[in-house]
């Protein structure tokens, strides 16, 4: 059975090597892509608000099959919520988790009093693109640029809770 539990620090260092390994292997992220994905998790650790940020980890018995996180977006944008760090195993796609993921956390940001929520991506995550199309979000802007060494288009989403 698969259920998502709170993200608690002892997940952290997985976390990172999950997302470095991952996107490593599908898309040839160097090694810039983990330092920021442990520089966004110690921030995380150290500083989140619990009533207003929150993130999960998917399990299957005690094996982590994915994370999503739902963060402020910022003190410049109050009533908006960021979408981070979603990703699911390649093992454990197709079965509506990803989805089950997504909607549990936009229904937090919605009531924790966020009127809307946003995220950046890849075009390349095409899987992903069309989840956020199909639950109700917005493509805002594509744009060509090179990160983590590689040329990718950087996608901004947006969805009104």
């Amino acid at each position: 059975m698969i259920t998502l539990r709170p993200f608690e620090a002892r997940d952290k260092d997985w976390l990172v090597d999950r997302h470095q390994t991952l996107y490593g292997e599908a898309e040839g992220f160097d090694d810039t892509f983990g330092a920021l994905v442990d520089e966004i998790l110690a921030e995380f650790v150290a500083r989140h608000d619990p009533v207003r940020e929150r993130g999960w980890v998917a399990v299957e018995g005690e094996r982590r099959l994915g994370s999503i996180f739902c963060v402020a977006a910022g003190p410049d944008r109050p009533q908006a919520a960021k979408l981070r760090l979603f990703q699911l195993d390649p093992g454990a796609r197709g079965k509506g988790l990803g989805r089950h993921m997504l909607l549990t956390c936009m229904g937090f940001a919605r009531e924790a009093g966020y009127g809307e929520m946003v995220l950046s991506t890849h075009e390349s995550h095409r899987a992903a693109c069309a989840l956020y199309a199909s639950t109700g979000w917005e493509l805002l802007e594509s744009r060509p640029v090179r990160s983590f060494g590689v040329d990718l288009v950087e996608q901004s989403w947006r969805t009104r809770l």
